[in-house]
């Protein structure tokens, strides 16, 4: 780095505002908790002192443990009185297996709550309400979009919809095509790509395919680190379809759970996962899923890794997905476009 690109970052350092910067401190902590709390939320809180001074980070713990914010308090102790939270998610109201948040902030002597995302839920919501009822100012909205494009996306989805969400994620040449007209499909993407899939998968609930891309592939469905190695998260195995499989296939060894689902509609396939608990679910299924699913509307995010390569024939990447005409195209709004070694990376939203 250059003296000039020193200065710049201390520059860039001094001058962020502190709530801003606590705030992406709170959304670092709640990314390293994503797929370990569903189907609650995977929420970050900090808390600064009364002098601004970082003294308490905090994410929610698995399902049973406490929320972000009490972790925070917890770290923080006797120097969270007078200071400020900042927290992903508007803090909850409600016991369960755990108690209100916003009455530990309060008991903390907090003066001022801050939040990105206001609480979705009849269950949890008016924790904002309930402290500002105890003389505790609260600010709402603080990088809300980026929470809600982040860590929180597929739960603010799920507590919407009651559906979990679905990331479809492929890989594909420059001209679509999903395989050679031999089948051949490994490897499309990049090194830099595989790698990638495998942190994304690793902070999904379920991952999902159908018993054709599992006769074809043979995938394990795993995720693994940058040895190799299985990592700790491992997201339920998820296989759609009737027809029989090997026994001896790799999704059905002992690294993660696997489940059968059966062929039909969608909604039912998701319907079984959200009753599991599922929120965030990644479906790497072949062309004919990917397309029963987008027909249905049930994917909320497409995740394509594009190589710089060309074959002419072979399947492509999405099968028949109810489109006769250019008129019916399913539209989508493109958030987001990075490199990933030498592939295009394209994250992309539904505009229906």
């Amino acid at each position: 780095m250059s003296g000039d690109d020193s200065r710049a970052d201390r520059f860039s350092a001094a001058t962020e505002d502190p709530l801003d910067a606590a705030m992406r401190r709170a959304i670092a902590a709640s990314e390293q908790v994503r797929g370990t709390t569903s189907p609650n939320p995977p929420v970050g809180c900090v808390i600064l002192d009364a002098d601004g001074r970082v003294v308490g980070t905090g994410a929610t713990q698995p399902p049973g443990g406490p929320h972000a914010e009490v972790v925070a308090l917890r770290a923080a102790g006797a120097r969270a009185a007078g200071g400020t939270a900042v927290v992903t998610l508007e803090p909850c109201v409600h016991t369960g297996r755990t108690g209100p948040c916003a009455d530990a902030l309060r008991q903390a002597g907090v003066a001022r709550v801050v939040h990105a995302v206001a609480d979705p839920t009849a269950r949890a919501a008016g924790g904002a309400a309930a402290l500002r009822a105890a003389g505790i100012e609260v600010r709402d909205g603080l990088l809300a979009e980026e929470v809600s494009r982040g860590p929180l996306r597929a739960w603010l989805h799920f507590a919407r919809t009651g559906r979990p969400h679905v990331t479809w994620k492929y890989a594909a040449t420059l001209d679509g095509r999903s395989a050679a007209a031999d089948g051949t499909s490994q490897w499309i993407s990049s090194a830099d790509s595989r790698a990638e899939v495998h942190r994304v998968r690793e902070r999904m609930d379920a991952i999902l395919v159908g018993t054709g891309t599992v006769a074809a592939d043979d995938p394990h469905l795993t995720a693994r680190d940058a040895g190799g190695e299985l990592t700790r998260r491992r997201p339920l195995r998820v296989v759609v379809g009737d027809r029989d499989i090997a026994a001896d296939a790799r999704v059905l060894d002992s690294a993660a759970e696997t489940i059968r689902v059966p062929g039909g509609p969608p909604s039912s396939v998701l319907d079984a996962l959200a009753d599991r608990g599922a929120v965030d679910v990644l479906l790497e299924g072949g062309p004919r899923l990917a397309g029963a699913f987008l027909e249905a509307g049930c994917i909320d995010r497409i995740l394509a890794y594009i190589a710089p390569s060309l074959l002419g024939s072979g399947p492509a990447a999405l099968g028949d997905a109810g489109v006769a005409s250019l008129s019916q195209a399913w539209r989508l709004r493109i958030e987001e476009t990075t490199m990933s070694g030498v592939d295009l990376r394209i994250s992309a939203v539904p505009t229906w």
